[in-house]
């Protein structure tokens, strides 16, 4: 090992290592991954149905099953992550949701695709927990947000390519069951290079230099004990957390799992316009991620509070969300129905933000478990939101329900965030 890690508080005489951001690119691909796999059966629905003869309320129960084990599993696995570090967990989970992934290629029914389904859920349930103490251990405050969007900005840059991916898999082999094979390989490929790349302790890793543990490390001169970490997270703070995430989770996981259904069903699209208008909505998402976290990072940098960054950005967004869902039911063009959506997702990923929090609310041995409780709260909203948009849509025959219920849900977003008691730090 290189002395300058040994001592790191040795003086730098070389330039600051960046491994820290090849870290988070890591961690980003894992997301990509981890939302091409999670979305595939969302592209494949409408030919999966169609084979299955499922109807949409078991369509609605098929699509919901992922996140009952995902959501169970939260709590515990942040708890372990905290126990036994991020990169355990990370590799081992990348590896086993592929497994999963490719076993669904094998379903002979929706009870069998059911099961895939449940078992992927317990799988990617430690990553985005993992990912969040990431972002305590190997990022300065002044990065954390950056950190964040990072990560996040997977999630819809993986629900685009996948809608672009598994299409053109299923059109180019002409099977929906030989796309959910190479995309589970190829995630199985991914989490052997997660282990290699990935370490719980910036200081173990044998290429990261004395200027940068300098630099993970840094606070700003005169701020140094606001920027402790708290002894505990307040009970406002873990409500509104909670309920924010939730709201929040109510419309992406909407978006993800119904999205490509609504595009047909209500839009008439075809296989190829339905991957191909995913794409877009989603690379939208990706945007308006990265712009939140190097906005707030920058706002920070200028002396801006953290409430007035996280409120004022989070609300803002939040607002916007609801006045897209109000106007997309007046839109009769499929082109300008793809925009406006694209719209809805730029701003919902401001949401991202979100991944900045634990860190900066929880104790740094508590900040995996915090990760957990936050996203079993989002994770529960995955629960609910395709099996209640399959019985409104039985119920009712059109979308025009769901939208307005997204459209509220975004109302609960800007309350919980508001309900958030930011430290008054500048950190």
């Amino acid at each position: 090992m290189d002395a300058t890690i040994a001592r790191p508080g040795a003086l730098a005489t070389a330039a600051a290592t960046r491994v820290r951001w090849r870290i988070f690119a890591v961690v980003f691909a894992l997301v990509v991954i981890n939302l091409i796999d999670r979305t595939a059966l969302s592209i494949a629905m409408p030919t999966i149905a169609r084979e299955f003869d499922l109807s949409p309320t078991m369509q609605g129960v098929i699509l919901s099953s992922f996140f009952w084990t995902y959501a169970l599993l939260q709590v515990p696995g942040g708890w372990l992550i905290d126990r036994y570090g991020p990169r355990r967990l990370m590799a081992g989970a990348t590896i086993a949701w592929g497994l999963f992934q490719s076993l669904a290629a094998f379903a002979t029914g929706g009870l069998s695709l059911l099961l895939t389904r449940l078992g992927l859920g317990a799988a990617e349930a430690p990553l985005f927990p993992a990912g969040a103490k990431l972002n305590a251990i190997w990022l300065s405050p002044q990065e954390r947000g950056r950190g964040a969007v990072l990560m996040d900005s997977g999630s819809p840059l993986g629900a685009a390519f996948g809608g672009v991916i598994i299409s053109f898999l299923i059109l180019a082999l002409d099977s929906w069951r030989l796309a959910f094979l190479a995309a589970g390989l190829g995630t199985i490929a991914l989490g052997a290079l997660a282990w290699r790349t990935l370490r719980d302790d910036p200081a173990t890793h044998p290429q990261v230099n004395a200027a940068e543990l300098a630099a993970i490390r840094a606070v700003p001169d005169g701020q140094r004990d606001a920027a402790e970490a708290p002894p505990r997270i307040a009970a406002r703070s873990l409500a509104g957390l909670m309920l924010g995430r939730m709201a929040w989770a109510m419309i992406n996981f909407g978006l993800l799992t119904w999205g490509p259904s609504y595009l047909a069903q209500a839009r008439g699209f075809d296989l190829k316009q339905m991957g191909s208008a995913t794409f877009v909505i989603f690379l939208a998402g990706m945007t308006g991620s990265l712009f939140a976290g190097f906005t707030a990072d920058a706002l920070f940098s200028r002396g801006w509070s953290r409430a007035t960054v996280y409120r004022g950005m989070l609300g803002f967004s939040g607002i916007a969300i609801f006045a897209t869902f109000v106007a997309l039911p007046q839109v009769a063009n499929p082109v300008g129905a793809v925009a406006l959506l694209s719209v809805t997702l730029f701003f919902l990923y401001w949401g991202s933000l979100y991944w900045s929090l634990p860190p900066l609310l929880a104790p740094k041995d508590k900040v995996g478990l915090v990760g957990g409780i936050m996203n079993f709260a989002g994770s529960a909203s995955g629960i609910a939101v395709p099996i209640l948009t399959g019985l409104i849509l039985q119920a009712t025959g059109a979308y025009l329900a769901v939208l307005m219920f997204f459209a509220v849900c975004a109302l609960v977003y800007v309350a919980g965030t508001m309900l958030i008691a930011y430290p008054a730090s500048r950190v």
